[in-house]
């Protein structure tokens, strides 16, 4: 099935069935590898992108699902031109082994275009879905705080 798709502002045009998971058109097909595979069930969130500005588990959302504009890590900023919310990652040390950071940081950049001023709750209930095994939560609320800070100073 030939599809259309347009990903971090470019337009693919791609031959492969409807139920190709997002997550390995966009590692396979497209070669965007920041967006990770974890556990394929939506259930850990290191698969995370955005579908116009929505955050989505790319593990579940099928090519021929896929609703609107695609925005993966590689869409949110480059290694000259950091984010706020990837220099906040930066400033407060968040990533140590680092699998699950692009996730992380695409669900907390959907947080605060949707909340720019969350409180601690609202931070916590927002990156619930989004696991990291070396237990850098603290941090990542710090970094998300920090990025909301300076985002109103803008």
């Amino acid at each position: 099935m030939a599809a259309s798709l347009t990903i971090n502002g470019k337009t693919h045009q791609l031959d492969l069935p409807d139920d190709v998971p997002l997550l390995w058109v966009l590692r396979d097909a497209v070669g965007l590898t920041g967006t990770k595979f974890g556990c394929g069930v939506a259930a850990c969130g290191a698969c995370t992108v955005h579908i116009d500005g929505a955050a989505v588990r790319s593990c579940q959302v099928a090519l021929g699902d896929v609703w609107g504009d695609v925005t993966t890590i590689e869409g949110v900023g480059t290694p000259d031109n950091l984010a706020v919310i990837q220099q906040a990652w930066v400033v407060h040390q968040v990533a140590q082994c680092g699998y699950c950071q692009s996730g992380q940081i695409m669900q907390a950049a959907a947080l605060l275009s949707e909340t720019p001023d969350p409180s601690d709750d609202e931070i916590d209930e927002a990156m619930a879905g989004n696991l990291c095994r070396c237990g850098t939560y603290p941090r990542i609320r710090a970094a998300i705080r920090s990025a909301a800070d300076k985002m109103k100073e803008a």
